[in-house]
């Protein structure tokens, strides 16, 4: 299986959870892990609405600006922390659900800006997992994507080596009711009370989306696939030893005694049945956003 080979490294994880710290996940994915993150549903909010954004074509005093040569020797983006020099995601704190996501062809190049300086290399797969990024903007020849293994960054990247998918699913998690809404088609299907991370250690606000899935490590998890996100600790020091370098997760727990509590890792933590469905339904490159609260 593909994350076998990693499951040696959280050796640490497994056991101070058998010792009563229930709050680490260690569980390798791709390259890395996912952080601990599980009472039923609660009542669904309102569904922010958006049309998906369309490729604006250039006017006659218009130019693409041109995408500068990537060298050779660019890191490539894994599941480990992205490199530094990618801006800021301007709509970091948006609510509007993404409906197209991209998935790269073949190894391209990300830039730091329309016609700006290369940084790094996305490749088709993380560790032979397929990756798709939500698409965020869009300017005359380039295409706005959150980037992975980072948190509120994104990278712009030129025409060619990439296709689109539609993107039906988007994941609202507000951290004062500790909820979680799913919405399909910019409608709200269902929400869920949720565990978010312990003081120190917070859920990430912004924007991101799921990487991929996971087979949960130990019983602790609920039996039950876990899924990771984009999104990395905001201190990647303030997580225990054995978690360095670990990406955020949603995922159940093996009891839901602790729903609507500030206990995890930084993870986000449902029920069982709900992350079941979430599974069932929702598909890598769907996007995930964290607020405070909607209003």
């Amino acid at each position: 299986m593909l994350f076998d080979r990693f499951f040696s490294r959280w050796t640490l994880g497994w056991v101070l959870a058998a010792l009563g710290v229930p709050l680490l996940l260690a569980v390798a994915l791709l390259v890395g892990r996912t952080l601990t993150g599980g009472a039923g549903p609660v009542p669904v909010v309102a569904a922010p609405t958006t049309p998906a954004p369309t490729e604006p074509s250039p006017t006659p005093v218009e130019s693409v600006p041109p995408a500068a040569p990537a060298p050779d020797d660019l890191p490539v983006v894994t599941y480990d922390p992205a490199p530094r020099g990618f801006p800021a995601d301007p709509g970091a704190g948006d609510t509007r659900p993404l409906t197209e996501g991209l998935s790269p062809t073949r190894r391209i190049a990300a830039y730091d800006a329309p016609g700006g300086r290369p940084r790094a290399f996305l490749a088709p797969t993380i560790s032979d997992v397929p990756l798709t990024m939500p698409i965020v903007d869009r300017q005359v020849g380039w295409t706005a994507v959150l980037l992975p293994s980072a948190n509120r960054r994104i990278a712009w990247l030129p025409a060619g080596g990439w296709n689109t998918v539609p993107l039906r699913d988007q994941l609202v998690v507000e951290r004062r009711p500790h909820r979680l809404t799913w919405y399909r088609d910019g409608r709200a299907v269902r929400s869920w009370a949720v565990s978010l991370g312990m003081p120190g250690q917070s859920t990430p606000l912004g924007r991101t989306f799921i990487l991929g899935r996971t087979p949960p490590p130990q019983e602790v998890y609920g039996g039950v696939d876990i899924f990771a996100l984009g999104a990395i600790p905001d201190d990647p020091d303030s997580v225990p030893t054995g978690l360095r370098g670990a990406h955020i997760g949603v995922h159940s727990w093996h009891n839901d005694d602790t729903l609507g509590e500030n206990v995890t890792n930084g993870c986000i933590r449902l029920t069982r049945s709900g992350q079941q469905q979430l599974l069932a339904e929702v598909p890598p490159g769907s996007s995930v956003v964290v607020v405070d609260q909607l209003r």
